[in-house]
């Protein structure tokens, strides 16, 4: 995949932290692309890395080496104000946990990143009410948080991840704090906002069910990412990164001991 069809793509991508007297690595000279309209999977055990990573190509965590881009743009250049910035206009987050602000209804907090761009509440309001109508929760846009159940609280969570029309969505868990059920209907959700909303999406996911269902699935293992067949084509595919440099120990877990799931 050449550079010009890629909407994300890594070049020696590095992430290590400092403990003690050595140094903890996560993973280096990881190249890496994502083709912009793809809905990719990436699996592997706790702690290989997954959110890590994730944080990296969301800006909101920065690489020890190595570059980020998106489309041509290289987002490891742009200072904390410019990336805060690149982040609210083209990247949507879902996390494991909804992160809703329990204060507030669920039409304010998907109006939020509007309101954190600038927009008046007035204006915000519409697309906040289009995104809830859209997610099946335009009824529910003036209850609290935490009036709403688990699966309607993600949902929430995915309408405000897409209230200023991000070209790209990155999920960390979406489905992992939810039952059997309610996690079918958030994936089935999640899978027709990505078509419907012409995304470039990557989740991280434990769910090999979802993650056979996506374009692409990549494991992240010892420090490497490597694609494992496409589950929609049912034929192999190459390795898609370098081999981490042998030479560090790799480590997959924060200095505090914390793990990256």
């Amino acid at each position: 995949m050449g550079a010009s069809e890629s909407a994300i793509r890594t070049v020696n991508l590095a992430k290590s932290y400092a403990s003690g007297q050595s140094r903890i690595v996560v993973f280096q000279e990881m190249d890496w692309a994502v083709g912009a309209g793809e809905l990719v999977a990436v699996v592997g055990e706790s702690g290989a890395g997954k959110s890590t990573l994730l944080h990296l190509l969301g800006g909101l965590d920065r690489p020890t080496d190595g570059s980020i881009f998106f489309k041509e743009r290289e987002t490891t250049r742009l200072n904390d104000a410019e990336l805060s910035e690149f982040r609210n206009q083209e990247i949507g987050f879902v996390w494991q946990s909804h992160g809703l602000l329990p204060e507030f209804t669920a039409l304010e907090n998907v109006m939020m990143p509007l309101l954190i761009r600038g927009t008046g509440r007035k204006e915000a309001a519409e697309p906040a009410g289009e995104q809830l109508r859209r997610v099946g929760l335009e009824a529910r846009g003036h209850h609290r948080a935490g009036e709403l159940s688990g699966g309607e609280q993600q949902r929430v969570a995915l309408a405000r991840a897409l209230v200023t029309n991000p070209s790209v969505l990155l999920a960390d868990e979406p489905t992992g704090n939810l039952d059997q059920k309610t996690g079918e209907s958030i994936i089935a959700l999640l899978e027709e906002l990505h078509r419907n909303c012409s995304l470039t999406s990557v989740v991280v996911t434990h769910n090999q069910a979802f993650a056979k269902r996506c374009h692409r699935v990549f494991v992240l293992e010892n420090g490497r990412l490597e694609e494992r067949g496409s589950p929609q084509a049912g034929l192999p595919n190459e390795t898609m990164v370098a081999e981490p440099n042998s030479g560090e120990k790799m480590v997959p877990r924060g200095t505090d001991g914390s793990t990256y799931v």
